[in-house]
Formats: C-alpha cells, structure tokens, sequence
C-alpha cells in the first residue's frame, strides 16, 4: 500500500472513482450536492486509485427525528472502504478527516445511522468514540447503487450513533 491520501472529490475525479469503486449514478449525485453546498464527498487514495469514501451530509436530515433532535448536526453517510481494501485502517483514516474537517468548520457534534445487521461498522464507530443515542432505532432508506445506473430504496432500521467534536485535539 502507498501513502494513503484523503482529499475533497472534484468533477475530474469522477472517471477514476468509478474505474475503483463503480456506483456512477452515487458519485454524480453527491457531486452535484457538494456544489449545491450541501455537504462534502471525501475519497482515500492509494496513489491513482480510489479505495474509500465517506459523504458528510451537511444538509438537513431527511428523516423527521433526527431534523428535530439533532437540528444542524452533520452526518456521515455512505461510508465505504474497496472490498480488497476492508481491515486496513482506511475506514478509521475516513472517519479522522471527516472529524477534523467538521471541528475544523465549527461544528461540535457529528452523527451517523449503522444498520442493525452491521456489528462491524458497529465496532469500528465505538472505537471511534461514537455512542448510541438514548431514542432508538430510526427508520431510515438505504439507496442501493447498481452497476447499470439503477439505484433502488430499502426501508433499513438504524442505530444512531453520535460523537463529540473537540476543536482543540484537531488543527
């Protein structure tokens, strides 16, 4: 593995994330939502290519408990590591920079929704510090992204998971 770098997506990123990661019709979104403002798409790099990334989702939440209990909290979104790359460390490396990004702009707290069938990025979020919030489950939409463009909606249960941010441990 090279020096793992982790940087802000541009437009001219997109042949590559695709090439290493697929899922067009996600990258092209979160795209076009960055530009609107409305958050950030950060990628690992392993040289040329594409292992990671993570959306921080800087617009209202969609769903109506976490709009009225956690009003203005980013939330990290589609955190995902290259099938050949899982247990490597890059995920964690996702989690830091999008944590120093947030503390870096203000922000004091971020969130993020696990399903309950994923122990793992369970684990990996409470090591991280993350702690489950005292309401319960959410009802949220997993977007599925196809090879063929095609994306579709499942209704998934999720815990939400909430970590301070300290400015002061991120320059």
């Amino acid at each position: 593995m090279g020096a793992l770098d982790i940087r802000q997506a541009v437009h001219a990123d997109l042949p590559a994330l695709i090439r290493s990661l697929g899922q067009e019709t996600y990258f092209t979104d979160r795209l076009a939502r960055q530009d609107a403002g409305h958050g950030f798409l950060l990628i690992a790099w392993d040289e040329e290519v594409a292992v990671g990334d993570v959306y921080v989702w800087l617009a209202p939440a969609e769903e109506p408990e976490l709009r009225a209990l956690l009003p203005g909290v980013a939330l990290l979104t589609h955190l995902e590591v290259a099938a050949g790359r899982r247990n490597e460390g890059i995920g964690t490396e996702l989690l830091r920079a999008a944590e120093q990004r947030l503390a870096a702009i203000n922000h004091t707290k971020v969130a993020l929704g696990v399903g309950l069938d994923n122990p793992g990025a369970q684990r990996l979020y409470q090591r991280r510090g993350y702690v489950e919030w005292r309401y319960g489950p959410v009802a949220t939409t997993d977007v599925v992204y196809h090879p063929n463009g095609r994306h579709e909606l499942r209704p998934e249960l999720c815990r939400i998971l909430i970590k301070p941010l300290n400015r002061t441990h991120h320059p």
